[in-house]
């Protein structure tokens, strides 16, 4: 049985790839059935889709990772071709090593970004409550997340921010010199929404509205920063109020069209709107971009600006690599113990399995014949030859073979390399196949 992590990233995949293949966090249950159900050779399964990634974690029958592509091909808007070209796989225990550095923010956009982490327990979770996850998967998720934790725990790498809200304030600060006299627009309450609000309070912006889809999720995050709350459907009407949005949403269709921001730009009487597009798939147009007084930046846009505190987080993450090779060596030996396990496990019960069925022999032989030593006779015999043969066959194919190594290892298991006294050699010509 085989690991594998298959998937694209910032790194691979432009941002208007990514937006096509990103899976909305409402249907991932749905999409994880239908992997599973699809594909015979996938027995586990688990999604991360942000808006740096999509990536595919399964415990796979063979190697056949052309099915995974294929089936992405068939569930999302992209071709074979696009994928083969921008997507990349882990296997075993390099698929550890990468889940580590990933659930870390070792490999995000933003180095070391927090927000990740909780994004990869979240899907693990998700296919864990729809049970697309066995035994690998969940040593899997369990062992890397426990490195990801030591690595915030241990290292410097969460210290310094420049993170993706961290980076979408300070771009408004080079557009808007003072934002005390400006007013922000805030789309989506999640984390990110949540830290960007953070970053623009100690900006000590003039003005913050919060608007989302379920209003209340929208109070509950404004009445910490004495913001205004908005539902989503209200957006179009009084956009033209605010001069920065920020946007992060898990909507899978465009929040803002080119319509809403012409006409917000015309109310304005032409004074410039900023506008940052967090969010994969993106929730504003891209043809916003091409309006006069308006500044669009996507999410790529933002891995370039800032530069403060990268040096610290660089130094940090050549610490962290050091823990992420002590998670991965130990999530490798905990899957061989696994696996040692249920091996021994199988071994006990055919074991028992065999001492069953000679014991029910020698109970009938001795209902039969009433003769207590040769039903005891005949069951040592028969334990005897039944246990040894699988070693004694495999000592002689061995030594036909010219195996000398298994021959040294199976002297040592069954401690063979004393002489045998005459007693043995006695007992071992009377039962031994």
């Amino acid at each position: 049985m085989s690991i594998v992590a298959y998937g694209l990233n910032h790194r691979t995949a432009s941002v208007e790839l990514r937006e096509r293949i990103a899976f909305p966090e409402e249907n991932l249950a749905n999409m994880l059935s239908q992997l599973t159900g699809d594909l015979g050779n996938i027995r586990e399964a688990a999604i991360v889709s942000t808006c740096n990634r999509t990536e595919l974690y399964c415990s796979l029958r063979d190697d056949n990772t052309r099915s995974i592509s294929e089936w992405l091909s068939t569930t999302r808007p992209v071709d074979v071709a696009e994928l083969e070209g921008a997507s990349y796989v882990h296997w075993d225990k390099d698929a550890a090593k990468h889940m580590i550095r990933v659930a870390a923010g070792l490999d995000s956009q933003m180095l070391g970004e927090p927000q990740i982490m909780g994004q990869v327990k979240a899907a693990y979770e998700i296919a864990r409550k729809i049970g697309t996850i066995g035994p690998e998967l969940d040593l899997l998720s369990r062992m890397t997340l426990r490195a990801a934790k030591d690595i915030r725990a241990q290292t410097e790498i969460g210290r310094n921010p420049i993170s993706v809200a961290y980076a979408a304030v300070s771009l408004a600060t080079q557009i808007f010199t003072n934002l005390h006299t400006k007013r922000a627009l805030l789309l989506g309450a999640g984390d990110t929404i949540s830290l960007v609000a953070e970053h623009l309070a100690a900006k000590n912006i003039a003005g913050l509205a919060i608007a989302n889809r379920t209003l209340a999720n929208a109070q509950l995050l404004a009445a910490k920063f004495n913001a205004t709350a908005m539902q989503l459907s209200d957006v179009a009407g009084q956009l033209a109020d605010y001069d920065v949005v920020i946007s992060s949403t898990a909507s899978s269709l465009p929040i803002l069209g080119k319509g809403a921001v012409e006409a917000a730009i015309k109310k304005r009487k032409r004074k410039p709107m900023f506008m940052v597009d967090i969010a994969v798939p993106r929730d504003i147009e891209s043809e916003v971009a091409s309006l006069p007084d308006v500044y669009l930046y996507t999410i790529d846009d933002l891995s370039n600006i800032v530069k403060a505190n990268i040096e610290q987080r660089q130094k940090a993450a050549q610490g962290a690599e050091v823990i992420v090779d002590m998670g991965t060596e130990r999530y490798e030996r905990e899957r061989r113990i696994h696996s040692d396990k249920a091996l021994l496990t199988r071994l006990r019960d055919e074991a028992e399995a065999t001492r069953v069925q000679e014991l029910n022999k020698a109970l009938n032989s001795l209902e039969k014949t009433g003769d207590a030593e040769a039903a005891l006779t005949m069951l040592s015999r028969a334990l005897t030859n039944k246990l040894i043969h699988p070693p004694t066959a495999a000592i002689r194919t061995a030594s036909a073979d010219g195996k000398t190594e298994l021959v040294d290892q199976l002297r040592q298991i069954y401690q063979l390399d004393a002489e045998p006294t005459q007693e043995s050699k006695t007992d071992q010509s009377d039962g031994a196949e």
